[in-house]
């Protein structure tokens, strides 16, 4: 049976940075669609766009084919260009030898990939697409909201 097909949109934002984050989600599929967003009391803004597209596919309750949408160079280049595989064969160090940063999300984002085949897709933020907007209206409002959680992974 053919894998369904899944878009997901995926943003974060950061009010300073570090400082109170969110991420906002949109997940299609057929006629469906599905919304996520959550806020953090202190945290970057990568860790927002990981988690955005961590919560996207961990949302997925069986294997599909996934295009994924961010407008996070930093998510999808290490998707697609070769950075994550690079940073593993290093032990989780960077190029100039420097520890990963949010290693324990991208740990996290790869075993939520690991059953699904994703295409992973840039999209230029702010640019007036309406899913990666509206993304960006779920984000900034779980950042601004009154529950926010506290992102165990952040360091800083």
């Amino acid at each position: 049976m053919p894998k369904t097909q899944v878009t997901i949109y995926s943003d974060g934002a950061c009010l300073g940075n570090p400082g109170r984050g969110g991420y906002g989600t949109v997940l299609l599929w057929g006629d469906k669609r599905k919304e996520l967003a959550k806020g953090y009391r202190r945290t970057t803004n990568n860790r927002m766009e990981l988690l955005g597209a961590i919560v996207g596919l961990e949302a997925l309750t069986r294997a599909c084919r996934v295009t994924l949408w961010s407008d996070s160079t930093y998510v999808v280049h290490a998707m697609t260009k070769g950075w994550l595989d690079g940073w593993q064969k290093r032990g989780w160090r960077t190029a100039s030898k420097e520890p990963v940063k949010n290693r324990d999300l991208w740990e996290r984002l790869l075993r939520a990939a690991e059953r699904h085949e994703v295409d992973w897709q840039w999209v230029r933020g702010h640019s007036g697409e309406p899913e990666n907007e509206r993304c960006d209206e779920l984000a900034v409002a779980a950042a601004n909201g009154v529950e926010l959680l506290d992102d165990a992974g952040f360091d800083g």
